[in-house]
């Protein structure tokens, strides 16, 4: 059992690790001026979080299903907060390596105008040498870095609403698996509601968090901002969303009872 929840965590970790390196893929488009290409290379790279997320998911389910008795919960809930403190490291882990990522990411941007596409691409920068040269961009964070985050400047709405996107986000699946071990008897309608619980993050996102970053992106692209304003935004949302993780572990608990007392009203 711990292996298994061993590998739950390190997949939790590389998902919300890529999720807080995604904040700063515009900022390796701005540097190299290449914002489309950025984004659709940075599809190839959330591809290997689709996959962990696929992986982690049916053996986090079965956490739920070794709950044979109420005397079992106990053990649960200390699995379910522990996947969630690998969310908060895999954020963290994604916020040091934001420096390192923007440097290399610019380079794999110009070696994939160079070569065309991406399998010609990946073909290039395989080498011994490529990967030695690789090294010279790998950038450790500075603390002058954090004494710039000012939340001045940047939207206190945006910093709340992405903050209550990732809280949602990260403890929807978990809490509705929790719901579902403390009341058995509506365990398949729990389990379906995990969908409309995330489907609401992702609006939040879509909706009122992502516009914003776009609209900051494009006055910078056009001059009309300066790129510290975006590394500002980039750093307070990076903030935020590890907030967000830890708000989830003080709501894991209420969201399941909460969750599973909707349930119990749906005739």
């Amino acid at each position: 059992m711990i292996e298994k929840l061993l590998i739950i965590c390190v997949f939790v970790g590389i998902i919300h690790m890529i999720e807080t390196l995604a904040y700063s893929v515009r900022l390796a488009g701005l540097k190299t001026r290449k914002l489309v290409v950025a984004l659709s290379l940075f599809n190839i790279i959330v591809i290997v979080s689709r996959t962990a997320n696929m992986v982690q998911a049916p053996l986090t389910g079965k956490l739920g299903d070794a709950v044979q008795s109420k005397e079992d919960l106990p053990l649960l809930l200390h699995q379910l907060q522990t996947i969630l403190l690998a969310a908060s490291i895999g954020t963290i882990a994604g916020a040091l390596l934001i420096p390192s990522f923007v440097s290399i990411f610019s380079r794999m941007i110009s070696h994939l105008e160079v070569a065309g596409s991406v399998p010609k691409m990946m073909k290039n920068i395989a080498s011994i040498h490529t990967l030695e040269k690789a090294k010279k961009h790998v950038k450790r964070p500075r603390w002058i870095m954090l004494s710039q985050l000012r939340i001045g400047g940047v939207p206190k709405r945006l910093l709340l609403l992405n903050l209550m996107a990732t809280t949602i986000y990260t403890v929807g699946v978990l809490s509705t698996l929790y719901a579902s071990t403390l009341e058995p008897t509506l365990s398949k309608s729990i389990l379906m509601s995990s969908g409309l619980i995330n489907g609401l993050a992702m609006i939040t996102l879509a909706v009122f968090v992502d516009p914003q970053v776009a609209i900051l992106t494009e006055k910078v692209m056009k001059g009309e901002s300066t790129k510290q304003s975006m590394n500002k935004m980039v750093g307070t949302l990076v903030i935020s969303r590890l907030c967000g993780t830890v708000c989830a572990q003080i709501l894991l608990v209420p969201a399941a009872l909460y969750i599973a007392w909707i349930c119990k009203l749906i005739p």
